[in-house]
């Protein structure tokens, strides 16, 4: 029962997602009907074999790129509908006898739930699971289903005819629940990497820019332009880049639907009628951007999610250790922590006026790895560990635990060690070292952010 109640968001935002599809797909409500049930069972069933199947992050990398893919989409349908005649504003889908066909009702909510069922099965801890759990809950999300749908069915029989969602809606309003859905699961969320790859992009532009050009020492820039460049070295300015696109497919649509002309009423001579014919256009296009206006609120709720997330993070505090004559550091693997619980273990060596935080972790492999708590793109803000990754503070990367150790990207820098029977032992100049030189690496990041 504990683990259905995981998945009961996720649930209630495909139940949106199928009511909007009932008003969407007009008059085909028992197509939509048999596929919505059936496309949960099986994307239930089928992400639960992908995690079956493979190991570590692989099943949640396939599934947050189709929800990526679904982001693409919306951009890809909102500059097509902006690109249209403004007479046109759903020319996009000109064909509405095919949209309203049962070929396409039943495919699209099909794989709009097989989509949901995948990520509501993501927030359950499904690593390694059997075969019976697997049974489970396939006949649990058979029940559940069941039982959704018709309920659903029963609200929209009884809602106002003038709610109705017309394409362009139908799929703002899906994408934006499905990426709300994602959002409070670390692994599928979207708009954290999105804003961590604006701000990468942006710095390594300048970063490029500035060195082609010779800074500091060019003609043209003096040094007091750095106060300036160095917002853009901020964290800030992924995220409000990140906001940017986030939103912009939504306002593009409803610019689309704004800009639709009014129908010609030169030929009519009633002023009534004219005066007729025009407020249903006006009105018609007023119950067109309900689901637009509403997604821009579920949108806005997705980068909140993911901007603060529910999730607690195992961050101890760095315990302060000292090297042997011969500048050794020592660490036990048992005693008062132990190393091989698969924790993230923080410590702290310092040395003089300098100092350096490094951590040791046992990985999903079972191996041991020493990294420092910065890595060489962001601010030394460190990491925090959650259930199979790590996360970077400053920039919200998250890190899968098979991956850390190994050197590149956002992932912690990794320090040479020597591993014994009974501990780790690790070399006091070089931690210093390479603390020092990836803190200098990333001190542009540093005076820059916040």
């Amino acid at each position: 029962m504990a683990i259905i109640l995981k998945t009961i968001p996720h649930l209630l935002a495909w139940s949106v997602i199928v009511l909007v599809s009932f008003r969407g797909f007009t008059g085909r409500r028992s197509v939509v009907t048999l596929s919505s049930i059936s496309g949960l069972i099986i994307g239930v069933s089928g992400s639960c074999i992908l995690f079956r199947s493979f190991p570590g992050a692989i099943p949640f990398g396939i599934i947050k790129s189709i929800l990526g893919l679904s982001f693409l989409l919306l951009w890809g349908v909102s500059v097509a509908s902006g690109y249209s005649n403004a007479v046109r504003g759903e020319a996009f889908c000109r064909s509405k006898q095919f949209f309203q066909s049962s070929i396409c009702a039943g495919t699209v909510t099909g794989i709009i739930s097989m989509v949901a069922g995948a990520v509501s099965v993501c927030a359950l801890p499904v690593t390694g699971i059997s075969a019976l759990s697997m049974v489970f809950l396939a006949l649990s999300s058979a029940l559940i289903a069941y039982f959704i749908v018709y309920a659903v069915r029963f609200i929209e029989k009884r809602l106002p005819e003038s709610f109705m969602v017309s394409p362009l809606g139908m799929v703002v309003s899906v994408v934006s629940l499905l990426l709300f859905s994602s959002s409070s699961i670390l692994r599928l969320d979207l708009f954290s990497p999105l804003s961590m790859k604006v701000m990468k992009g942006i710095h390594d532009f300048v970063h490029q820019f500035m060195e082609s050009i010779l800074i500091p020492d060019h003609l043209f820039v003096r040094p007091i332009v750095w106060k300036y460049i160095g917002f853009l070295f901020g964290n800030g300015v992924g995220f409000w880049g990140a906001m940017v696109i986030w939103f912009a497919p939504v306002f593009l649509i409803i610019t689309a639907f704004l800009s639709e002309r009014l129908p010609s009423v030169a030929h009519i001579r009633q002023g009534a009628q004219r005066r007729t014919l025009l407020a249903a256009a006006v009105t018609l296009r007023r119950c067109r951007l309900v689901m637009p206006l509403l997604s821009i609120l579920i949108f806005a709720a997705a980068a909140y999610q993911s901007s603060y997330p529910s999730v607690e993070y195992w961050d101890p505090k760095p315990l302060a250790v000292t090297a042997s004559q011969a500048g050794e550091i020592f660490i036990p693997k048992k005693g008062e922590i132990n190393l091989e619980d698969g924790k993230l273990h923080k410590y702290l060596f310092k040395k003089g006026d300098k100092e350096a935080r490094f951590f040791v972790l046992k990985g999903p492999a079972g191996q041991l790895t020493v990294d420092l708590d910065a890595c060489a793109i962001c601010k030394p803000d460190g990491y925090g560990q959650t259930e199979g990754t790590v996360i970077c503070y400053y920039c919200k990367t998250l890190i899968p635990l098979e991956t850390v150790g190994k050197p590149g990207g956002c992932n912690p820098v990794p320090v040479q060690f020597t591993e014994k029977a009974d501990g780790v032992i690790i070399d006091a100049i070089t931690l210093i070292n390479s603390w020092g030189a990836t803190v200098q690496a990333t001190a542009r990041v540093k005076e820059g952010g916040k």
